[in-house]
């Protein structure tokens, strides 16, 4: 038994995750205008950002085709996969995973296991990388499929955006109307929740959104006290805040892994541009 692992570029995995993991990465369709780019193929984050800022007619997103999906899972089994393992951006905020299941009914090249990551980003990044990790060590995927299920409940995401019009405008909060009118001039405070965005507070400055994540990540860590903790700070071309966080949440947490990553274009759509996010969960690197 072979197993692959596939996801899409919503995991924003580098290019050297993709090689150690042995992933294969689908992009989404970002879509400017009456053009359509592939996702970290043919879009740069800085035209994104630029058309972002001074275009009037809004981007969207286009999910990853099922036609993409049958070629990927082909050349898989062509290269001697039997078993496959697509790790996907949430059920929740898109309509793919519903899609791909019922694709998965009629393919009979070979074993597919569609895993929901009830996220996105560097939390769908984490079971893809366990995935990689496991495949490449020969597990059953019954058992991947279960450290999957565990690492995903483990899993925590607090994010903070400048605004919610970019939200609202794609209807991917959940809560909209319940709290939008409470929420103009600060940083809304997000969580996913069941796979759905909610909107869960406010604060007036993102060093106080770093301060109310900061308490939950220690809530967290008092309530399991046997776990390693990894962190990962999150940002949507907002480079030094990454930094500053990436560095505060290192002192503040020093038994903690603390990584970086950044939202590209298919996610920023959605959270705008200077999003802050943080993701912790159980250190998938590092069980005891």
């Amino acid at each position: 038994m072979k197993t692959a692992v596939v996801t899409d570029t919503a995991s924003y995995l580098t290019p050297e995750q993709i090689e150690k993991y042995n992933v294969t990465v689908l992009p989404i369709t970002v879509i400017l205008g009456d053009k359509q780019y592939k996702e970290t193929e043919e879009l740069t984050d800085d035209k994104f950002y630029d058309y972002l800022r001074n275009e009037p007619e809004l981007p969207t997103t286009s999910q990853v085709s099922l036609g993409q999906i049958q070629e990927a899972y082909d050349r898989l089994v062509d290269e001697g996969y039997d078993t496959i393992i697509s790790i996907h951006l949430s059920l929740g905020i898109t309509s793919f995973m519903d899609n791909l299941r019922m694709f998965v009914k009629t393919y009979d090249r070979a074993k597919i296991y569609p895993f929901d990551s009830m996220a996105a980003s560097a939390a769908e990044a984490d079971l893809v990388m366990l995935a990689g990790s496991l495949a490449q060590q020969n597990v059953d995927p019954e058992k991947i499929i279960s450290k999957l299920e565990d690492l995903r409940d483990s899993t925590d995401i607090y994010f903070a955006v400048n605004d919610l019009k970019h939200l609202s405008r794609t209807g991917r909060l959940s809560n909209r109307s319940a709290i939008i009118g409470s929420l103009l001039d600060v940083k809304p405070l997000l969580t996913f929740k069941d796979g759905k965005i909610f909107a869960i507070g406010k604060e007036r400055t993102m060093h106080r959104a770093f301060r109310m994540i900061s308490l939950e990540i220690q809530k967290y860590a008092e309530e399991h006290p046997d776990w390693n903790i990894h962190i990962t700070v999150v940002d949507s071309n907002n480079r030094e805040m990454l930094e500053k966080w990436a560095t505060a949440f290192a002192g503040n947490f020093p038994e903690a892994r603390v990584s970086k990553s950044h939202l590209g274009p298919a996610i920023s759509v959605h959270t705008g541009e200077k999003t802050m996010g943080v993701v912790w969960d159980k250190d998938f690197e590092n069980e005891d």
